[in-house]
């Protein structure tokens, strides 16, 4: 059996969305596992989830472009090795890549290290410039955006209002709420 994913970004992205559907189809998916939500939630991938769950020997899954399943090659590899382990393939629409060839499973890998390749050079780049700029004065930062709010974060937590939503009511990570009340903590002890 042929199992389709389809996924993109956001919620605005409809034409993309149908138009993965719409070839997930045309490939003779019998089933299409769609969902929108960003690659990097990967906990938040339930159809994804479903669509791993329900494969069985034999089966496909199949994505009409490499990007709409994985963010990396290592995700990608443990993607594969869960498919794998059902005993079924995958399949790659846009570059007729299939893993249940020997051919296919060679150019997934070149393809996978090239991409990792080049995200490893430009995160190399961006380390470079990032300490060029600190040597000349000119880098500051992220603004600490936690930090800005601090005030706030103690005022709620004194009115007896819950990490979980303080941080979302000021938009911020529970972790930095807990950062700032366990500073706070800290400093009064």
């Amino acid at each position: 059996m042929l199992i389709g994913y389809a996924r993109t970004s956001t919620l605005d992205q409809t034409a993309g969305l149908d138009a993965q559907e719409r070839d997930l189809a045309s490939a003779g998916c019998e089933r299409v596992y769609v969902e929108q939500v960003s690659s990097v939630d990967v906990g938040e991938r339930q159809e994804l989830a479903r669509a791993l769950d329900n494969l069985r020997q034999g089966d496909a899954l199949v994505v009409t472009k490499l990007d709409r399943l994985a963010r990396s090659m290592t995700h990608l590899m443990g993607l594969l090795g869960a498919i794998e382990a059902k005993a079924a393939t995958l399949r790659i629409l846009d570059m007729n890549l299939d893993t249940g060839t020997p051919t296919g499973r060679l150019m997934l890998n070149v393809l996978g290290s090239v991409a990792q390749f080049e995200r490893e050079i430009m995160l190399e780049r961006q380390r470079e410039g990032i300490a060029k700029a600190k040597a000349a004065g000119k880098y500051k930062g992220r603004a600490p955006t936690a930090k800005a709010k601090e005030a706030e974060v103690v005022r709620l937590a004194d009115q007896g209002i819950s990490m979980s939503e303080i941080a979302r009511q000021l938009d911020i990570g529970k972790a930095s709420v807990h950062r700032i009340l366990k500073a706070r903590k800290d400093m009064v002890a």
